[in-house]
């Protein structure tokens, strides 16, 4: 029962993703040229929720679906670690013209050519993990 929540709300952001044309690779090479506001408005929304919704869930000291008290880690203070991710990310976007949310949404929209992209950042993922204890955090 608890993998259908989880299907339910997958299938409800590939559809947000899908309607608000967040998936569009024309929509992103705009974001990326200054062409056009419609992406800055997307990622602006998300991230202001996302604000609102962590101030809320530590005021209320909010639970997970299984009862555990959800607990947020204080943020490091490391810059270079979050630009050397950034970088990385944005060169892993730039690339295959996806993040990682919209990847799984085009794959679902029968963009099958990203099962590679999909494998590639899966790799990478587990490479990151291999390599984690001797990478300066």
């Amino acid at each position: 029962m608890k993998f259908l929540k989880y299907l339910l709300v997958g299938i409800l952001f590939g559809i947000v993703m899908t309607k608000s044309e967040a998936i569009s690779w024309y929509r992103i090479q705009e974001m990326f040229r200054f062409q056009a506001f419609h992406m800055y408005g997307i990622i602006g929304s998300a991230l202001a929720v996302g604000i609102a919704l962590t101030a809320y869930i530590k005021k209320r000291q909010l639970k997970s679906l299984e009862g555990e008290v959800i607990n947020i880690a204080p943020k490091n203070q490391s810059i270079a670690r979050y630009l050397l991710g950034g970088i990385v990310f944005g060169l892993g976007w730039a690339l295959s013209g996806a993040c990682p949310g919209p990847m799984y949404t085009l794959l679902g929209n029968g963009f099958s050519v990203f099962i590679v992209v999909i494998a590639s950042a899966l790799l990478g993922t587990l490479t990151y993990g291999a390599v984690r204890n001797k990478l300066p955090h």
